[in-house]
Protein backbone atom coordinates (compact mmCIF):
# COMPACT_ATOMS: atom_id res chain seq x y z
CA UNK A 1 0.00 0.00 0.00
CA UNK A 2 2.90 2.14 0.87
CA UNK A 3 4.14 1.52 -2.41
CA UNK A 4 1.17 2.39 -4.28
CA UNK A 5 1.11 5.97 -2.64
CA UNK A 6 4.46 6.50 -3.40
CA UNK A 7 3.87 5.36 -7.04
CA UNK A 8 0.86 8.01 -7.09
CA UNK A 9 2.80 10.75 -5.72
CA UNK A 10 5.76 10.15 -8.06
CA UNK A 11 3.04 10.13 -10.90
CA UNK A 12 1.00 13.17 -9.61
CA UNK A 13 4.61 15.11 -9.25
CA UNK A 14 5.26 14.40 -13.22
CA UNK A 15 1.89 15.44 -13.88
CA UNK A 16 1.96 18.71 -12.61
CA UNK A 17 5.44 19.48 -14.19
CA UNK A 18 4.44 18.76 -17.27
CA UNK A 19 1.41 20.75 -16.81
CA UNK A 20 3.99 23.63 -15.86
CA UNK A 21 6.16 22.82 -18.96
CA UNK A 22 3.17 23.17 -21.48
CA UNK A 23 1.32 26.45 -19.95
CA UNK A 24 4.83 28.53 -19.41
CA UNK A 25 4.68 29.12 -22.82
CA UNK A 26 1.26 30.92 -22.07
CA UNK A 27 2.50 33.04 -19.08
CA UNK A 28 2.37 36.46 -21.06
CA UNK A 29 -0.69 36.14 -22.57
CA UNK A 30 -2.11 34.92 -19.13
CA UNK A 31 -0.77 37.80 -17.33
CA UNK A 32 -1.80 40.09 -19.81
CA UNK A 33 -5.45 38.65 -19.98
CA UNK A 34 -5.60 38.67 -15.88
CA UNK A 35 -3.94 42.32 -15.89
CA UNK A 36 -6.89 43.74 -18.32
CA UNK A 37 -9.65 41.64 -16.76
CA UNK A 38 -8.84 42.94 -13.30
CA UNK A 39 -8.78 46.81 -14.90
CA UNK A 40 -11.99 45.96 -16.76
CA UNK A 41 -13.68 44.61 -13.33
CA UNK A 42 -12.77 47.27 -11.31
CA UNK A 43 -13.72 50.23 -14.18
CA UNK A 44 -17.14 48.97 -13.32
CA UNK A 45 -17.85 46.15 -16.41
CA UNK A 46 -19.18 43.05 -13.79
CA UNK A 47 -17.33 39.47 -13.76
CA UNK A 48 -18.90 38.84 -17.22
CA UNK A 49 -17.25 41.51 -18.97
CA UNK A 50 -14.13 41.07 -17.29
CA UNK A 51 -13.87 37.78 -18.54
CA UNK A 52 -15.07 38.26 -21.75
CA UNK A 53 -12.50 41.35 -22.01
CA UNK A 54 -9.55 38.90 -20.20
CA UNK A 55 -10.19 35.97 -23.10
CA UNK A 56 -10.11 39.13 -25.33
CA UNK A 57 -6.65 40.35 -24.71
CA UNK A 58 -5.11 37.08 -23.71
CA UNK A 59 -6.05 35.91 -27.43
CA UNK A 60 -5.01 38.70 -28.98
CA UNK A 61 -1.59 39.03 -27.07
CA UNK A 62 -0.89 35.35 -28.21
CA UNK A 63 -2.12 35.70 -31.84
CA UNK A 64 0.04 39.43 -31.80
CA UNK A 65 2.89 37.45 -30.78
CA UNK A 66 2.66 34.76 -33.35
CA UNK A 67 1.91 37.11 -36.13
CA UNK A 68 4.73 39.42 -35.59
CA UNK A 69 7.20 36.05 -35.15
CA UNK A 70 5.86 34.85 -38.37
CA UNK A 71 6.42 38.50 -40.22
CA UNK A 72 9.11 39.98 -38.62
CA UNK A 73 12.43 39.31 -40.69
CA UNK A 74 15.53 40.28 -38.56
CA UNK A 75 16.85 37.34 -36.26
CA UNK A 76 17.57 40.31 -33.55
CA UNK A 77 13.73 41.37 -33.71
CA UNK A 78 12.39 37.66 -33.37
CA UNK A 79 14.97 36.90 -30.86
CA UNK A 80 13.26 39.94 -29.02
CA UNK A 81 9.81 39.26 -29.65
CA UNK A 82 10.70 35.52 -28.33
CA UNK A 83 11.87 36.86 -25.08
CA UNK A 84 8.86 39.01 -23.95
CA UNK A 85 7.77 35.82 -24.46
CA UNK A 86 10.28 33.69 -22.50
CA UNK A 87 10.90 35.58 -19.58
CA UNK A 88 7.35 35.45 -17.81
CA UNK A 89 7.88 31.84 -18.59
CA UNK A 90 11.48 31.83 -16.71
CA UNK A 91 9.50 33.50 -13.82
CA UNK A 92 6.99 31.49 -13.60
CA UNK A 93 9.03 28.20 -13.73
CA UNK A 94 11.33 29.79 -11.04
CA UNK A 95 8.48 30.25 -8.37
CA UNK A 96 6.94 27.24 -9.53
CA UNK A 97 10.14 25.21 -8.39
CA UNK A 98 10.59 26.68 -5.40
CA UNK A 99 7.37 26.24 -4.11
CA UNK A 100 7.87 22.18 -5.17
CA UNK A 101 11.70 22.73 -4.03
CA UNK A 102 10.78 24.08 -0.47
CA UNK A 103 8.95 21.30 0.91
CA UNK A 104 11.32 19.05 -0.28
CA UNK A 105 15.19 20.26 1.15
CA UNK A 106 15.73 22.57 4.79
CA UNK A 107 18.36 24.44 3.09
CA UNK A 108 17.58 28.32 1.26
CA UNK A 109 20.47 28.29 -1.17
CA UNK A 110 20.00 24.58 -2.14
CA UNK A 111 16.12 25.96 -2.81
CA UNK A 112 17.62 28.85 -4.73
CA UNK A 113 19.63 26.96 -6.83
CA UNK A 114 17.18 24.40 -7.80
CA UNK A 115 14.72 26.94 -8.40
CA UNK A 116 17.24 28.73 -11.15
CA UNK A 117 17.77 25.28 -12.80
CA UNK A 118 13.82 25.10 -12.92
CA UNK A 119 13.56 28.37 -14.11
CA UNK A 120 15.90 27.95 -16.66
CA UNK A 121 14.52 24.30 -17.95
CA UNK A 122 11.30 26.02 -18.52
CA UNK A 123 12.20 29.27 -19.72
CA UNK A 124 14.46 26.91 -22.85
CA UNK A 125 11.23 24.93 -23.00
CA UNK A 126 9.10 27.94 -23.28
CA UNK A 127 11.77 29.07 -25.91
CA UNK A 128 11.66 26.08 -28.39
CA UNK A 129 7.60 26.56 -27.97
CA UNK A 130 7.65 29.45 -29.16
CA UNK A 131 9.95 29.50 -31.72
CA UNK A 132 8.08 26.22 -32.88
CA UNK A 133 5.08 28.59 -33.19
CA UNK A 134 7.57 30.72 -35.63
CA UNK A 135 8.04 28.20 -37.62
CA UNK A 136 5.94 28.95 -41.07
CA UNK A 137 5.25 25.97 -43.47
CA UNK A 138 7.19 25.85 -47.18
CA UNK A 139 5.29 27.86 -49.59
CA UNK A 140 2.87 29.49 -47.32
CA UNK A 141 4.56 32.62 -47.00
CA UNK A 142 3.04 35.84 -47.34
CA UNK A 143 5.70 37.25 -50.08
CA UNK A 144 6.52 34.52 -52.41
CA UNK A 145 8.65 35.94 -55.40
Amino acid sequence: MILFAILISITAIGLFCWLLFTLATFALPLFAGIAAGTWAYHTGSGWIGAVLIGLISAALTLGIGQFLLIVVRPTWARLLIALIFVAPAAIAGYHATHGIVKHAMPSESWQIAFSIIGAVAVGITAFLRVAGMAAVPSGQGFARA
